[in-house]
């Protein structure tokens, strides 16, 4: 008797484990926004481009596009690590990504960017993952930067962790952000305005969601009491 009671505690402890990670499912949100960010990557009437003499200064380092194409497997860690540490904080972030990566997509939709790329050697590991990169996303919406909007909010959101994960984790956020400029794949512009939308999200998002929060509590709360009548 004793050892089923064990069993049936450690598999309801598995269960409730396992349900504390589904707010994870959240992330779908990211590649659903790819979407729309994909029927928008293309020329238009009206495409702009906002390069200055110091993006045309800045060196074309190939290197660099190994933290830029880590940036989705970055973002899924900084989430994981957030929720084990603090829920509402994830959820936070999260809401923060989904306004921040809506309004790249409206401003996509009504102000169309490109960067110039340059011509890429055929030879060499590192050029051969930027012609992948080059191959997989047209040189089209780029301002804001999403690879920069997120990544600062990742560093907004690893505050959540003890410094000995912060830092790091922070220090690669800013590595990515700079490769989005040495890969020439953003320049100055994008870099500056994805930093200042990811800081007007996270504001945002910290006003929104105890709002959002009590109307769930409200809501559940009146569903509960509308059971307990219903008996």
């Amino acid at each position: 008797m004793m050892e089923l009671e064990k069993r049936e505690r450690a598999g309801s402890n598995e269960r409730k484990s396992i349900a504390s990670y589904k707010p994870l499912l959240g992330l779908l949100a990211i590649p659903a926004f790819n979407f729309f960010y994909g029927l928008q990557n293309h020329s238009g009437e009206h495409v702009q481009s906002l390069v200055t003499d110091v993006d045309r200064n800045t060196p074309f380092i190939p290197g660099f596009v190994v933290p830029y194409m880590l940036w989705y497997p970055f973002l899924i860690l900084v989430f994981f690590l957030v929720l084990r540490k603090d829920k509402t904080k994830y959820y936070r972030l999260l809401l923060a990504l989904c306004l921040g990566l809506f309004l790249s997509n409206v401003v996509y939709l009504f102000f169309q960017t490109t960067v110039p790329r340059p011509a890429v050697d055929s030879t060499g590991f590192f050029n051969n993952l930027v012609s992948i990169v080059y191959a997989n996303d047209e040189p089209y919406n780029c301002f804001p930067s999403i690879h920069v909007m997120s990544s600062m909010l990742m560093i907004y959101g690893v505050q959540a962790l003890r410094w000995r994960v912060r830092i790091p984790l922070a220090l690669f956020a800013l590595t990515i952000i700079v490769s989005t400029l040495f890969v020439k794949q953003h320049v100055i512009a994008d870099l500056l305005a994805g930093m200042l939308l990811a800081k007007f999200t996270f504001w945002l998002a910290g006003e929104w969601l105890p709002v959002i929060l009590r109307r769930r509590a409200l809501i559940k709360s009146a569903r509960g009491a509308s059971h307990a009548d219903y008996k």
